[in-house]
């Protein structure tokens, strides 16, 4: 898996002739947009323009423009949707060779992860494919406790699974590059023994019949390098997490439809739910360090992009299958959740301008990194935006204007807008940020009226409207939240690597009111502002102002499982993967249970005194770090001299670190020595045993 040059490439993208639906679709995209853009900055220059554009007018039309690109784009990918789409090719992949079910994790609950990994290997066991598969999970955990459930849960699915699929399993001690680097090390350790992997994410979940079909469909095409789908959000128990499978439910098909049609075979890579000829990822995806510090520089953190970039500039397909359902993920619970994810989405998506201008990428890759920056960018632009605004509504209450800007000027500069021509504006923004939820609106009508489910159909008018207000209160505050993510990151903070918690787990209302209270605060500063300076303006912005002053408890409640169990009862955001759950759904959540009973408790402690457990774990730990001579590993040496000092297993656990802990669950010996020490301390009974003694004066 050779590291690959941005700046040079040796093999060409293929020239093979683009097919006229995908052309169609890429005019109606880009310039539909760029017409749409053009249509509504042209009638805003218009509005500013009654008189003269002073400068900040001019950055205003500026800022409209590129913001209003961007929603606009997002509408007409829904219009190119609903053209037909090309027939994929497929075959019985009868002279294929084994597809392998890469799971990478890293501090993940390894009852969850290995419940889906059971339900999919017995799922291709029903179809008869289980000889054609493998599972390999590729582990990156830190977290000595985590650690010692993943080896349980490792040991329970391969008996679970014995006789039907085989199940793999590597721990790396040292996580070089991430995420991108567990599955190169995995690639070239291992990948010739698979034809193709299907990457998956610690809450992915697949259909036995999808997996078979994306094997089929790579097997039919020998230029096909990667074929992604597209998942769908499931199990929310958040009003958030709700929000956003049902959102998913609605438009996501309709902007999936959309992308999938205007990217043809020049599509991208989502980084999991997704299958990827081995062969093509070894010789197109080995990724090099970005040159410089970080955030900007090291490793490439958003990975995925730039693979289906270099993949597709090697002459591979990409491709997305949006017809192929039996695609599910988990969404984030809360909003605090989302931000921290954010925070490491927006560092990699930055960092592709770096790679955005690699040699001979195709036009739509550099499209996919352009569209990706934006998604962050576009925060603080909106954020500008409304800034420059507050200032003109400002500069033209306070402020006496200059009507004679120059000595020998006739006739007076008014800075005045024309408010009939702004309100056509504003209409159009708004058919523009809401035509793909209509179009998935209407599709989602005649799709349960087909089936008959009238309650559902009932609900689903207030549960989009519900959807849209909820989203519009919280838009303002991710708004700020990327906006100082992108300022971090423009001053050089870099991200880390923390776990994602996807479990729905409360969120207090004191961890609310730390992660919002500034938000809070700078909502009421604009609002007393406005107040004073303008009421009308201030009635305009009350969507905005109403996000930002509620941010805390909007944040508190949309992401507590109580009133999510609420919402849920009322039957708003039901989707129909719930109200008729597919049964891979229904057989993981039962594994998913079963799994957490059997693993409930299992820790570093009762791995001590379980002998067969120990056995088990350290036949799967595998490798430890590597030992370089002069260099030795400090934590081994610690961690040995604390268990010699020590009386009992418990003082001994008391003084080791989380480094320590980790170098133990790879000694064997050292485990051993451990073991071999009573579970406590012997009881302090000392002042009952020894006889009293009588304190005399002591004479000097």
């Amino acid at each position: 898996m050779p590291t690959q040059d941005l700046d040079s490439a040796r093999a060409a993208r293929s020239t093979g002739a683009v097919d006229w639906r995908i052309r169609l679709a890429r005019l109606i995209s880009f310039g539909g947009a760029a017409a749409m853009t053009a249509a509504a900055t042209h009638q805003m220059i218009k509005a500013v323009a009654v008189g003269e554009i002073t400068g900040l007018q001019a950055v205003l039309v500026i800022l409209f423009s590129v913001t209003f690109g961007w929603i606009a784009l997002a509408a007409t990918t829904a219009l190119a949707g609903l053209l037909p789409g090309t027939r994929p090719k497929t075959a019985a992949a009868s002279d294929f060779g084994m597809t392998c079910l890469a799971m990478p994790v890293y501090n993940e609950d390894a009852a969850a992860t290995t419940a889906a990994l059971l339900t999919m290997g017995k799922d291709l066991a029903s179809l008869g494919q289980a000889a054609r598969f493998e599972i390999f999970i590729l582990s990156d955990t830190t977290d000595p406790d985590a650690w010692v459930r993943e080896t349980a849960a490792v040991a329970r699915l391969r008996s679970l699974l014995a006789g039907t699929i085989a199940v793999w399993y590597r721990h790396r001690a040292e996580n070089l590059d991430r995420k991108s680097g567990n599955l190169r090390e995995f690639v070239e350790r291992w990948g010739a023994r698979y034809d193709a992997l299907v990457v998956l994410d610690a809450d992915s979940l697949m259909a036995g019949e999808t997996l078979v079909a994306l094997r089929d469909r790579l097997a039919a095409d020998e230029q096909a390098g990667l074929i992604q789908t597209v998942p769908s959000l499931i199990e929310g128990a958040t009003v958030f997490a709700r929000m956003q499978q049902f959102a998913g439910a609605v438009a996501g098909p309709v902007v999936a439809n959309g992308l999938a049609a205007w990217q043809g075979e020049d599509g991208n890579y989502w980084g999991h739910n997704a299958i990827i000829r081995t062969r093509a990822f070894a010789e197109a995806c080995g990724l090099p360090h970005l040159k410089g510090r970080r955030p900007f520089g090291g490793t490439i953190m958003s990975h995925d992009f730039v693979e289906a970039a270099l993949m597709r500039r090697a002459g591979w397909k990409v491709v997305m299958a949006p017809d192929l359902g039996g695609s599910w993920e988990r969404p984030p619970p809360s909003l605090t959740d989302t931000a921290i994810r954010d925070r490491r989405w927006t560092q990699g998506n930055l960092q592709h301008l770096a790679v955005i201008g690699a040699k001979r990428l195709a036009w739509p890759s550099r499209m996919h990194f352009a569209m990706g920056v934006m998604s962050y960018i576009a925060s603080p632009l909106w954020l500008l935006l409304i800034g420059v605004g507050l200032t003109l509504v400002t500069q033209a209450s306070i402020l006496r204007p200059k009507y004679f800007t120059e000595a020998f000027q006739l006739f007076p500069t008014w800075p005045r807008f024309d408010s009939e021509r702004m309100l056509w504006i504003f209409g159009l923004t708004m058919l523009a940020l809401f035509l793909p939820k209509i179009i998935g609106l209407i599709r989602q009508v005649v799709s349960l009226c087909a089936q008959a489910s009238w309650r559902q159909l009932l609900l689903i008018f207030p549960s989009w409207a519900l959807e849209i207000v909820l989203s519009g209160l919280m838009a303002p505050i991710l708004m700020l939240i990327q906006s100082r993510h992108v300022w971090d990151i423009l001053r050089g903070r870099d991200s880390g690597w923390a776990p994602q918690r996807r479990d729905a787990g409360s969120l207090s209302f004191l961890d609310a009111l730390a992660n919002h209270t500034g938000h809070t605060l700078f909502g009421l500063v604009v609002f007393i502002a406005m107040l004073f300076i303008s009421p009308k303006v201030a009635a305009w912005l009350s969507p905005i102002l109403a996000g930002w002053l509620l941010a805390v408890p909007i944040s508190w409640a949309s992401g507590d499982p109580r009133i999510g169990h609420w919402i849920k009862r009322t039957g708003l955001f039901t989707t129909t993967d719930e109200s008729n759950p597919p049964e891979p759904l229904i057989k993981a959540r039962d594994a998913r249970i079963s799994a957490r009973a059997d693993l409930d408790g299992i820790s570093l402690e009762t791995l001590l005194g379980d002998a067969i457990g120990a056995d088990q774990h350290f036949t799967l730990s595998g490798e430890g770090k590597r030992h370089i001579p002069g260099t030795p590993d400090i934590s081994l040496l610690t961690s040995a001299a604390k268990i010699t000092e020590a009386t009992s297993r418990a003082e001994a656990l008391g003084w080791f670190n989380t480094a320590e802990r980790m170098a133990l669950l790879r000694d064997r010996n050292l485990f051993d020595r451990l073991a071999s020490l009573t579970a406590a301390e012997p009881p302090d009974n000392t002042g009952s045993q020894l006889p009293q003694v009588r304190k005399s004066p002591v004479s000097i």
